[in-house]
């Protein structure tokens, strides 16, 4: 695991960058280049080891020296796993109120949300 903390504390400035100068399509387009064959059809069971690439982003996120939005951690994380074969579901949900536009993501495998806190359900960022 400290092998995808390192990818996580690497990958989490980059994507940040790349998300503001080139966009999210574009970002996720060479994110998909990068994985060529890793990904596998069908679904894998959450297990702990996906579950512990989630904790090595966010402890990435916490020690590093940029702190990136939502939707950085979660692509982040996304790529991870497709790199370890583990098919996963970036999810965005956005919200528009009369004053204000909010947005958030996560990442899912198999229904369940793998960056979100246990006791809340997804909330806006």
């Amino acid at each position: 695991m400290q092998r995808v903390f390192l990818h996580a504390l690497v990958l989490l400035p980059m994507i940040a960058m790349s998300l503001r100068w080139r966009g999210f399509r574009a970002t996720q387009a060479s994110l998909k280049l990068l994985l060529s064959n890793h990904l596998k059809s069908g679904t894998a069971a959450v297990n702990t080891n996906v579950l512990a690439t989630a904790r090595m982003v966010e402890a990435a996120d916490r020690h590093g020296l940029v702190h990136p939005s939502c939707l950085a951690k979660s692509l982040t994380l996304w790529w991870l796993l497709a790199r370890q074969g583990v098919p996963s579901q970036l999810r965005i949900g956005i919200r528009k109120d009369v004053a204000k536009f909010e947005a958030h993501s996560w990442v899912e495998c198999d229904g369940t949300a793998l960056n979100e806190p246990d006791e809340h359900p997804p909330a806006l960022c």
